[in-house]
């Protein structure tokens, strides 16, 4: 995912699915600035902690639903999903510069990670790949927008 992003230093990042903090680290490194939501409260502030620890300053945790993005910090060059919605956000998607990537697990039982580039039309999909990720969880009940995505 982290190669097929493509990430470049003056990239700003946002990672949905934190966890132990490891592909936010690795992106540190490559981006100029990295956001990363963990729904997961206790996930989020240890991976706070472990990173603030080993130097990370390139990084901000949040602790929050990841379906919902993070628009104070918008908008961002580069996305990464690491949990599998059935759908793309439409948060992400307004989020995403023009011209940014989003990498993306989409599905239920069946799963394909997406490519995308965010175009002023709408998203088109580069590339996919059968996967299997966890679930992503706190979609938000009020708001089950559909994806504008158009293939390639």
């Amino acid at each position: 995912m982290t190669q097929e992003l493509a990430v470049e230093p003056n990239h700003r990042v946002l990672e949905i699915g934190t966890g132990s903090g490891y592909q936010v680290a690795v992106l540190s490194l490559l981006a100029k600035d990295v956001y990363t939501i963990e729904i997961v409260t206790p996930l989020a502030e240890r991976a706070r902690e472990t990173l603030a620890s080993l130097g990370y300053r390139n990084v901000e945790v949040r602790a929050g639903n990841g379906y919902l993005g993070w628009p104070e910090k918008a908008p961002f060059d580069r996305i990464m999903v690491t949990a599998a919605p059935d759908e793309i956000p439409a948060p992400l998607i307004e989020q995403l510069k023009i011209g940014g990537l989003m990498a993306i697990p989409v599905g239920t039982v069946s799963q394909e990670l997406r490519i995308l580039r965010k175009t002023a039309a709408g998203m088109v999909t580069l590339r996919t790949l059968p996967v299997r990720f966890v679930p992503m969880t706190g979609k938000p009940a009020a708001k089950n927008s559909k994806s504008t995505e158009r293939p390639r």
